[in-house]
């Protein structure tokens, strides 16, 4: 397995607050990685680095073996999709326009645009029926579905999700892991998934980067930060969340 992403000594400050300091951290190709950690340990903040949504103050970044720079990164953003927590969805788009957005500012064909459309309609169980729905007509649930599609459809080689179950109720939420992990494994995708929830790490990760205070903790399966935890820390953060201790 080789990494599709790469960071080396990656950190990012705000003043003299320190959002990360200098990091490494690889995405294995294929898999889904899972940051998790206490609100303001530096989760989301890595995303945003890797698609250069902010500037690194140091270190370097890679993707598919290449350097992440201003230069490139316009085209290599084509290669990553990205959901956020809510969506994100345009308001004033239908749930069709939302979707084809990338595809239609890139100038793909209106067939291919189509087809790919009532693909992930039926890869993601969101009805063609509801495409021409504004997302304050949508559920919670089918706006996340919406934005999953809009991040497929140019087919990245890797998906970043940024907390994006975490604003839903739990049967939905559980529907939707359900379909997200059948989703990752049927298309082989890449995944770096952000969430404060551990059992939703433990469900989906084949690697989990435990962070703290802008720090990478621990990395490695659930046994491997219950069993052999680098400090107290990983011990507490599992602790605190009921019921995963005895998992």
């Amino acid at each position: 397995m080789s990494a599709l992403v790469k960071l080396e000594d990656v950190s990012k400050r705000y003043g003299d607050a320190v959002a990360l300091y200098p990091t490494n951290l690889s995405v294995e190709s294929g898999e889904t990685t899972v940051l998790i950690g206490p609100s303001g340990c530096g989760k989301s903040t890595l995303l945003r680095l890797m698609i250069r949504l902010i500037e690194p103050d140091s270190g370097s970044i890679e993707f598919d073996g290449k350097p992440v720079t201003p230069d490139n990164i316009n085209a290599l953003r084509r290669q990553i999709g990205y959901v956020i927590q809510e969506g994100g969805l345009f308001p004033h788009l239908t749930a069709r326009a939302n979707v084809l957005l990338m595809a239609r500012h890139i100038g793909k064909a209106e067939e291919e645009t189509h087809n790919r459309l009532l693909e992930l309609s039926e890869l993601t169980r969101f009805s063609e029926k509801l495409l021409p729905r504004y997302p304050v007509e949508l559920s919670g649930g089918q706006r996340q579905r919406v934005s999953l599609m809009r991040a497929l459809m140019l087919s990245p080689e890797l998906l970043l999700l940024d907390e994006p179950l975490g604003a839903l109720d739990p049967l939905v939420r559980a529907s939707l892991q359900k379909d997200l992990k059948e989703i990752f494994t049927r298309l082989g995708q890449t995944v770096l998934f952000v969430t404060h929830d551990l059992a939703e790490a433990i469900y989906f990760a084949d690697e989990i980067v435990l962070l703290n205070e802008g720090r990478i903790v621990q990395k490695g399966t659930i046994t491997d930060l219950r069993e052999r935890p680098a400090d107290l820390f990983v011990t507490e953060f599992i602790n605190a969340q009921r019921g995963i201790a005895s998992l």
